[in-house]
């Protein structure tokens, strides 16, 4: 098994974020970094056709945070194959969310202020030893990132070992916590607001402050269930999709119906 686990660690490292698109973003590089361990795994092409649907899914995090939950999904897959597929599903959206906001700050923002900072004033003070700050962290975190996705298998071999008859259970959780993560995402990230204001005489009303009070969030909500509706339908794809929305998005400007 260490062998398989290089051989995921490696391509996630290399090429984890290569085939990034807007439709499944990292999927396509996720589903290329375990693609070696899923055909030691499944011998028959069926099996092995529908785990590479399961592990190319939508998937989007911190990249050097990434291997802990390859881990965990090895550990999963070893021990349960598709058995385990609901589950995998549930612990990949789960844990993303999380690891992102820590990865991005712990190895994105920390080391581009503090590190970025002192490397520029050595630089522009002509001292070219500013790289090795660099070339450090680089270091660092590949040894992170080979530590992580280590321990992330052997705690996925500990959850099952604690808890072989409980699966069930903790697929329903990760599911749980998995749409929670996505529910707390659509306020943020989709960005849809109602800009028709209502007149008579001195009085004014925006739609906008009727729909906060009813839910707040309740336009983005909306575009989500739509998009989720549209892409239900027979002969639709992702690109359709986004051109319908884009032309909802622009005559509703116009119309001063969205702002």
């Amino acid at each position: 098994m260490n062998k398989s686990i290089k051989k995921v660690f490696w391509r996630w490292f290399l090429f984890g974020q290569c085939g990034w698109n807007y439709e499944k973003m990292q999927g396509l590089g996720y589903l290329y970094s375990i693609y070696p361990f899923l055909k030691e795994k499944y011998k028959d092409p069926e099996e092995l056709k529908q785990a590479a649907k399961v592990h190319s899914q939508f998937f989007n995090t911190n990249n050097t945070m990434a291997p802990a939950i390859l881990g965990v999904d090895l550990a999963l897959e070893e021990k349960k194959g598709l058995e385990s597929k609901d589950a995998i599903v549930g612990v990949k959206t789960g844990l993303m969310g999380p690891l992102a906001g820590i990865g991005d700050t712990l190895f994105f923002v920390i080391p581009t202020t503090i590190i970025g900072s002192i490397a520029s004033y050595m630089a522009l003070q002509g001292n070219p030893a500013g790289l090795l700050l660099w070339v450090m962290f680089f270091f660092i975190r590949l040894l992170f990132m080979r530590y992580s996705i280590g321990k992330g298998y052997q705690e996925g071999l500990n959850l099952l070992g604690s808890l072989t008859n409980s699966l069930n259970k903790i697929t329903r959780a990760a599911n749980i916590l998995g749409l929670t993560v996505i529910g707390a995402l659509i306020p943020s990230v989709v960005k849809a607001k109602l800009g028709f204001e209502f007149h008579y005489g001195e009085i004014s009303l925006k739609l906008q402050d009727v729909a906060n009070q009813l839910m707040p969030g309740l336009v983005p909500l909306l575009v989500v269930l739509l998009t989720y509706w549209l892409l239900g339908l027979k002969r639709m794809n992702s690109t359709r999709v986004i051109f319908i929305l884009m032309f909802i998005g622009v005559v509703g400007y116009n119309l001063n119906i969205l702002s």
